[in-house]
């Protein structure tokens, strides 16, 4: 497990790490910024020819990334008329793991949020930037600070965060489920920076693979609830930043669940864009300076809301999502994509003789029925490998596949859905609830939602969830109640939904003893849905 998770890690940063810079016409210089605790951040600055003041636009660095990851975008807004400073935040950049001026990475703490305003600092002071029209943008790690930078300074009027988090704990460990392969991924890529101690700490639980003392040394650090943006909403839209958010789907680090809900949250101008793919796939050639539909919209952002320009930004349809298709559909808010809902019931598992016990996704009721499996185990059913997965979904439109007739019944039930007679869109956050009884304490489920043809049993996975109970009450039933990953994915015509939920996947770590037993049902006063919206 040990082997797998580093070789990851190690793909990782070759995947965001390791990026191309696009040839531009405007060269910027390199300098060294002086932090408030006597460090240096690297950085790299693009001015301009011109009078200022001018619009000045702040890039902190991604995870384990340098003050170059962003040299194409920042040569690009430079020939636009922007001051661009591109910088390795801190803990990172060139050589820093070796250089005593670089300071260490402290996980977004205050301190790395603090050099936001040190940077713009620095440029009002160095360069002709206007202090009234300032933007900061970032990817992954960057966008995190980019959020949290425009909640404590007012100076920042417009905000691009991409591939970002918004409540970083929800990311990293949803419903009390650690992402092992998410963890370990950031948690390796640490060591190409400066670790600080909470970093240290961190490692430590992850090298001896307890990702969810990981997670708890997370939650133990008093400045942790100030890491997520979503803690502090309520003085961003007292300052008023626009603010642009941008992820994927299939995001292995930041799922795209904790991000609507902030954005619903958002009293102030704002845009979401999601599309399939993996962390940074979206928008990583963009910020080397390549043509890219993210970061068009990006540069549009910027120039309406920093120089004033008239390109009809603020009158587009603020949620725009992107099918596996390649379609993008745009909406005034959640609540119109959540429209349409139909709320599946679902049916007692069974099969002739026995055989690959399927339930029904029913819209005429279920009655009441129980029906038992083995948890602790690996089925047929997977979300697959943090990065490679979502990448060869949003790339190559090739998701995670199932066949149906493969999924270990005795270790997973599952549920069919009419067959559907025209193509339609599945879209939003789907919502499942369902009757459990555990034989344990400790619990973990996994749900899955396929597109299945009914002919071949082959199926595409749609989106999934995980969800763990660490303190079940044992042989009692009780309703687990979760939200699937947000998505826009087109069903054609022919085929069906499919649900599947287990116990175990290679994602996660999960809570479920092996050979435990686990009941699901469903009852008139607790019954098991699935609620989908379908356009």
């Amino acid at each position: 497990m040990r082997c797998v998770a580093m070789a990851i890690a190690v793909l990782m940063m070759f995947a965001v790490g390791v990026a191309p810079v696009a040839a531009q016409s405007l060269p910027g210089s390199l300098v060294s910024i002086p932090t408030s605790d006597g460090y240096q951040l690297q950085a790299y600055v693009a001015v301009p020819q011109g009078n200022g003041p001018l619009p000045l636009v702040v890039m902190p660095s991604s995870w384990a990334e340098n003050d170059a990851e962003y040299v194409g975008e920042a040569n690009h807004l430079a020939n636009d008329g922007f001051i661009v400073i591109s910088y390795s935040s801190r803990g990172f950049g060139i050589g820093c793991s070796l250089d005593p001026q670089c300071g260490y990475v402290d996980i977004d703490g205050p301190l790395t949020i603090g050099d936001a305003g040190t940077v713009i600092d620095w440029a009002l002071k160095n360069t002709p930037a206007d202090a009234n029209e300032i933007g900061i943008s970032g990817i992954s790690y960057g966008g995190g600070t980019s959020l949290l930078a425009a909640e404590h300074d007012s100076r920042i009027k417009a905000v691009a965060a991409l591939s970002s988090w918004a409540d970083l704990v929800a990311s990293l460990g949803a419903n009390q489920t650690p992402s092992s392969q998410g963890i370990g991924l950031l948690s390796l890529a640490s060591h190409v920076g400066k670790p600080g101690m909470l970093m240290q700490q961190v490692n430590a639980k992850v090298d001896g693979l307890d990702f969810m003392g990981a997670v708890d040394v997370m939650l133990a650090d008093a400045n942790t609830p100030g890491r997520s943006a979503s803690n502090g909403i309520g003085m961003l839209n007292a300052n008023r930043p626009a603010v642009l958010l941008a992820n994927a789907f299939e995001d292995s680090l930041f799922v795209p669940g904790q991000l609507v809900d902030f954005y619903n949250q958002l009293a102030v101008p704002k845009m979401l864009l999601l599309s399939h793919g993996d962390h940074t796939t979206a928008e990583m050639a963009g910020a080397s300076g390549f043509p890219n539909e993210i970061y068009a919209t990006v540069n549009a952002w910027f120039e309406h809301y920093l120089k004033g320009v008239r390109n009809g930004i603020e009158a587009q349809l603020p949620i725009r999502l992107k099918s596996q298709t390649g379609v993008w559909s745009t909406y005034a808010d959640w609540d119109a994509i959540q429209k349409g809902s139909v709320v599946y019931s679902l049916t007692k598992p069974t099969g002739l003789f026995g055989i690959l016990p399927t339930g029904s996704l029913s819209t005429a009721g279920s009655g009441s029925w129980q029906y038992g499996i083995t948890g602790g185990y690996l089925t047929a059913a997977t979300t697959g490998v943090a990065l490679v997965s979502g990448a060869l979904t949003g790339y190559l439109d090739l998701p995670p596949p199932v066949e149906l007739a493969l999924v270990n019944r005795s270790s997973a039930g599952v549920w069919t859905g009419p067959i559907l007679g025209q193509t339609q869109n599945l879209m939003g956050m789907s919502s499942l609830q369902i009757s459990v009884t555990p034989s344990t304490s400790q619990l973990t489920l996994i749900a899955y939602l396929y597109s299945v043809d009914p002919i071949t049993g082959m199926g595409q996975l749609i989106t999934w969830k995980p969800y763990t109970l660490l303190d079940a009450a044992v042989g009692r039933p009780q309703t687990v109640s979760m939200k699937l990953e947000a998505t826009d994915w087109e069903i054609p015509a022919g085929h069906r939904l499919a649900l599947v939920i287990d116990t175990s996947d290679i994602r996660y770590a999960g809570a479920t003893p092996p050979g435990s037993a686990v009941t699901f049902s469903s009852s008139a006063a607790m019954p098991s849905t699935l609620t989908v919206s379908l356009h």
